[in-house]
């Protein structure tokens, strides 16, 4: 099927959205997104830029939890700490703490705010910058606050913001053995992998800064990893930009500098992480994210997620209607979804009327190989036990009963062409092995208890 051309792509885009502002991508959405890489739903609310927390509310499924203010006010004094006085707090850290070799002057006025203007007009700003360094190696790069960086995600552009910073670290404690070896070279209180032949003295550097605490050396490890999957994002979205000058890729880090609170306090603490594992999953998932020109093709003419009011503040249009609209669009459903998306108790409602295996978890529900309700399971499990590879599993015995006594043959649809099907014989097979050895084990236990029994009388 031929893709819409961009401009179509992006009337079709603000059509589903609705004459209310859109909601741009971040690395949080483009980490969640990228976990979950074949669910439509998302990907195309995503790119039309809807407001899913306000789309869930409105249709009766909001989010029953938010961050609180608190912590959201705690994390705002704690990022505003860190930049004080031109990150005077970091560039300590940095030095002393991880050994990087900023240079004394580093930072001193040098202090480069691309926070303001247009999100284009930033990225270009961000871009020249990047550029001139390139061109001058030797001179001293200041500090970037607020960079805007480009990443393509299901073929459109969507523009990414680190946390804080990006820098450019020497690596000149590197003899020219250690060069020529690329081994591991001692830079104050950490190990700094030296430049191989050929790479450049230097790297560029992300920080991303986060308020939960790191308690006597250790943060709570979902955290981190969620911080890590973000912050690779900004890394691959920095290669790209390199990668569009004619630059190598190898001129940024792999590892990110990670800034929280110690301990109880404000005051910050700072290590590296290296975030190469979730960097390569990253691409990967973008790699196989569905084109979204693809994506509208498939959906129905008409329909909107229009969540603008009238002059009056009334919605115009009806719960019930926009309901309608996300019911068209196919959606992954995972346990998981409720921490990581705001449509997640829509979508878990939808795969418990349907009796979607997705309620399993993706680990089950890979495993049963695309058998895809909890009913179709069932009758499988039920199936007799004749030749698993080649039975015709309609003929098959599905005189099994649910738990309320329903016959299964009255409730199940086996899904694709189930007869002769190869993996839909070898999932029939091996539900009813475990079928039969639960059985087993329950018919086992149920003789001990009864030898117990005996032995008591």
């Amino acid at each position: 099927m031929a893709a819409l051309p961009p401009r179509s792509i992006a009337d079709r885009l603000a059509e589903l959205r609705g004459p209310v502002p859109p909601r741009h991508h971040d690395a949080r959405t483009i980490a969640a997104l990228t976990g979950n890489p074949g669910c439509a739903r998302r990907a195309v609310l995503d790119a039309a830029g809807v407001d899913k927390r306000a789309l869930a509310e409105r249709i009766g499924f909001g989010p029953r939890f938010g961050q609180s203010p608190f912590a959201i006010s705690r994390g705002n004094a704690f990022e505003k700490l860190v930049k004080a006085d031109g990150a005077a707090a970091l560039t300590t850290l940095l030095r002393d703490d991880l050994g990087l070799a900023i240079g004394e002057g580093w930072g001193d006025g040098a202090w480069t705010d691309l926070g303001s203007g247009e999100r284009e007009q930033r990225y270009q700003h961000t871009r020249e910058l990047v550029a001139a360094a390139a061109r001058n190696p030797a001179a001293q790069v200041p500090l970037v606050d607020h960079p805007l960086l480009k990443l393509d995600v299901g073929g459109r552009a969507a523009y990414v913001e680190p946390d804080l910073v990006a820098f450019r670290v020497r690596a000149d404690g590197a003899g020219a053995e250690d060069i020529a070896t690329g081994d591991m070279t001692a830079h104050g209180a950490r190990e700094v992998a030296a430049p191989r032949v050929g790479e450049p003295s230097w790297r560029w550097y992300l920080a991303e800064i986060k308020s939960f605490a790191v308690i006597d050396g250790r943060a709570d490890p979902v955290k981190v990893a969620e911080a890590a999957t973000q912050a690779a994002v900004y890394v691959l979205a920095f290669q790209t930009l390199l990668a569009d000058l004619g630059l190598p890729t190898t001129q940024v880090a792999t590892e990110v500098v990670l800034v929280c609170p110690k301990d109880f306090t404000n005051t910050p603490t700072a290590t590296l992480v290296d975030v190469r594992r979730q960097l390569a999953a990253v691409r990967r998932q973008l790699d196989r994210l569905p084109r979204i020109g693809e994506l509208l093709e498939t959906l129905d003419a008409g329909i909107t997620f229009d969540l603008s009011k009238d002059t009056d503040g009334v919605h115009v249009r009806a719960a019930e209607e926009l309901g309608k609209a996300v019911a068209t669009i196919d959606a992954r459903y995972a346990p998981e979804c409720v921490s990581r998306c705001d449509m997640a108790f829509y979508c878990r409602d939808e795969a418990r009327a349907a009796g979607s295996t997705d309620l399993l978890g993706r680990a089950v529900r890979d495993a049963l190989g695309g058998v895809g309700t909890v009913l179709q399971v069932l009758a499988l499990s039920n199936a007799c036990d004749g030749d698993s590879h080649g039975a015709d599993l309609r003929s098959a015995d599905l005189h099994g009963t649910d738990s309320h006594g329903a016959d299964l043959r009255e409730l199940i649809d086996l899904p694709g062409d189930a007869d002769g099907d190869a993996e839909l014989a070898e999932a029939a097979r091996l539900l009813r092995t475990a079928r039969r050895a639960r059985r087993e084990a329950l018919r086992e236990a149920a003789d001990r208890v009864r030898q117990v029994h005996e032995a008591i009388a």
